[in-house]
């Protein structure tokens, strides 16, 4: 219980640190994207060879893909949104990616698990439809895109042998990828990084993706896809404390209602029948 604790801390740590440094206009998205994975890579790189030279590197690139896609898609995306918001957007289409996943590998749920993800799926809805407190609908869509290749990342975490090593080779097969974000940069407005914003991305990559993900991915292997995606939709609650203790960012009755809709969907999806005892 104490690894998923920190696995989901991790994972509202990566929404502050993202979200602290573009909200001040510290860092480029692109920047902080780079910083971020390249550093997390290097350390778990480091990090192995220390442990055990001879270790093979794993990993995929359907990995390393849909990490890359999260990381850069989560980077933009946070510009606009705050803390909370971006949290329950990306962990709710976490949730339904998973969901509809273990649907179609035949996993068959109960009605209150359907009922469940169906009250979660229309409280996101109704957190894009245009209104005085809904985010901007770019910002929204990218994150629920970043969602999505984040709960492709979990499952194939599934799989995997060795946490660690797939993990590092994760890392290092979505640098490639970041090759991409170089026209970005040279047609756009250029590179711009100040100290604080890049120890803010190196914290996200060392601490927060790279130890993160290498004990997340040692975590989801033993647990089913519902339990995976539902854990995960506690990290939106976390990220919303954490932005008004550290960031201010105010909490508004909008975003606290359809927060409510969103979890209680959780709940009713996740709360599993009594045994029925026989004492006759």
């Amino acid at each position: 219980m104490f690894q998923v604790i920190l696995c989901l801390m991790a994972f509202a740590a990566n929404s502050i640190f993202c979200r602290r440094a573009l909200m001040e206009g510290q860092i480029d998205p692109e920047s902080f994207t780079v910083i971020r994975l390249f550093s997390g890579g290097l350390f778990l790189l480091l990090l192995i060879r220390f442990r055990n030279p001879q270790a093979a590197i794993r990993g995929s690139w359907k990995g390393g893909l849909s990490l890359f896609l999260y990381a850069y898609l989560f980077s933009i995306a946070y510009v606009q949104l705050g803390a909370g918001m971006g949290a329950l957007i990306l962990f709710g289409a976490v949730q339904i990616t998973m969901f509809m996943f273990s649907w179609a590998q035949g996993e068959r749920f109960q009605k209150k698990v359907v009922i469940g993800m169906l009250v979660t799926t229309g409280g996101l809805l109704t957190l894009l439809l245009p209104s005085a407190n809904s985010p901007p609908l770019s910002s929204a869509v990218l994150m629920t895109i970043s969602g999505v290749a984040w709960g492709v990342y979990s499952l194939l975490g599934k799989a995997a042998v060795n946490p660690l090593t797939e993990t590092a080779g994760n890392f290092a097969r979505c640098l490639p990828f970041l090759l991409l974000l170089a026209p970005v940069k040279f047609f756009g407005s250029g590179l711009h990084m100040s100290p604080t914003g890049a120890m803010y991305a190196l914290a996200s990559g060392v601490l927060a993706s790279g130890c993160g993900y290498a004990l997340w991915y040692s975590t989801v292997r033993h647990i089913s896809s519902q339990q995976a995606a539902t854990l995960q939709l506690s990290v939106p609650i976390i990220a919303s404390l954490a932005g008004v203790l550290i960031l201010n960012e105010p909490i508004s009755l909008h975003l606290l209602l359809i927060s409510g809709i969103v979890l209680g969907g959780v709940a009713l999806g996740s709360v599993r029948k009594p045994k029925k005892y026989d004492f006759l």
